[in-house]
């Protein structure tokens, strides 16, 4: 009797974790699409079987809203589109008429369409609602205070690529050396820097928001059209001990405290509902890059655009 309990509960220990393998798994807090491909790949019967029922209404309308599909104001696609960045609806079409959204789409994702929509008649007749299906991604946070000039960028989907604080990768990396972008996610960009692209992003599994540089060399698909970085790299002095953050868009959380006396490299200003001053300086040996309020620099902004204005003939004189 002994012998037999031991097998169960061995063949038991076996089976639960291949269980809890075939179990659908929930979407991603980080991605802003229902189905992040479905505009590039076929989608099956089996897989959309595992999503709610209700979930594969946004699935099939998604696919429209890429195309820039006008939702009735006020309706639930609309509500839930509106908060994507990509998502910028067609000012030409009416509720009436979406013949500019249903043109643009490729014969793939026609099909999709079509099969979302099949599915949703399967699971309607059998009274399928699926409650523990896959449901609806965490939307992108609305409350962001990005910087001006970072703009939304359109990333090929399903890509996960490595982050740093400056332009190298030999440079400072946050979240303990493994800070990374998942481009199913929100990106945006302000410009290029020897090749790498400054951007924010949405850190969910730290609960804020990063800026930081990904190698252009390792961006598949159509890269972004942006102007190049110029910056001022004037030596400056921490004038009162401060905190360098990478999120000055939501959280301010630090990533080193400057101690007054601090040597660092300042950058540039950016700007939000407040002002942030970009440095350059070093963390555990490396280079990081990063933000402290403006004001805690040895160096008024004012002084360092004079002595920029200084170097102009004619300029800034009087």
């Amino acid at each position: 009797m002994m012998k037999k309990l031991i097998v169960f509960l061995l063949a038991a220990a076996i089976l639960l974790p291949c269980a809890a393998t075939l179990a659908p798994a929930p979407a991603k807090a980080e991605s802003m699409y229902v189905i992040p491909d479905s505009d590039t790949r076929k989608l099956t019967w089996d897989e959309l079987m595992k999503y709610k029922y209700d979930t594969l209404l946004y699935a099939f309308n998604e696919i429209y809203a890429r195309h820039g599909y006008k939702f009735e104001y006020g309706s639930r696609c609309y509500n839930w589109f509106i908060q994507m960045p990509w998502y910028k609806p067609n000012e030409e079409e009416s509720s009436k008429n979406h013949s500019k959204s249903y043109n643009a789409c490729s014969k793939i994702e026609n099909e999709n369409v079509d099969l979302i929509k099949a599915v949703r008649k399967y699971m309607r007749e059998n009274g399928i609602t699926n409650p523990n299906g896959i449901g609806m991604p965490t939307p992108p946070a609305q409350n962001v205070d990005k910087p001006r000039g970072f703009e939304y960028v359109n990333l090929k989907a399903g890509q996960k690529l490595e982050v740093y604080s400056a332009p190298s990768a030999y440079a400072y990396r946050a979240n303990n050396g493994k800070a990374m972008v998942n481009t199913n996610g929100a990106v945006y960009a302000l410009g290029w820097d020897q090749g790498w692209m400054l951007m924010l992003y949405e850190a969910n599994a730290a609960g804020q928001y990063r800026v930081g540089y990904i190698d252009g060399a390792k961006i598949k698909g159509k890269k972004p059209t942006l102007n190049t970085l110029s910056w001022s790299r004037t030596k400056v002095e921490v004038v009162e001990t401060t905190t360098l953050t990478d999120d000055p868009a939501l959280t301010g959380k630090a990533l080193a405290t400057l101690p007054a006396g601090t040597q660092v490299v300042y950058l540039t200003t950016m700007y939000n509902s407040g002002a942030w001053d970009y440095i350059e300086t070093t963390i555990d040996g490396k280079t990081a890059r990063g933000f402290v309020e403006s004001g805690t620099l040895s160096m008024a902004v004012d002084d360092l655009e004079k002595d920029a204005a200084d170097l102009i003939p004619g300029v800034g004189d009087g």
